[in-house]
């Protein structure tokens, strides 16, 4: 099977880290683009461990229905 296309549904930043991130941060202000930096690797060092395990279980799932849909596109269910 070739190289499916690119989806954001099989890319684990855009369907956990992003939304966890941006729920996290919305609506913050930063004085500089360090601090805002420092924002994003505060929150990401504390997204526990158990959350991570599920983002990646969840990717293996993604994953596995596109190999076995051969690469087509799907409605989500």
């Amino acid at each position: 099977m070739g190289h499916s296309p690119y989806s954001p549904d099989l890319a684990p930043n855009y369907f956990f880290l992003f939304p966890s991130v941006k729920n996290k941060l919305s609506g913050q202000r930063f004085s500089s683009s360090e601090e805002a930096i420092e924002a994003f690797k505060n929150h990401v060092w504390k997204i526990p461990h158990s959350e991570w395990n599920k983002c990646f279980e969840n990717w293996f799932k993604r994953m596995q229905k596109c190999m076995d849909s051969r690469g087509e596109y799907f409605e989500k269910q």
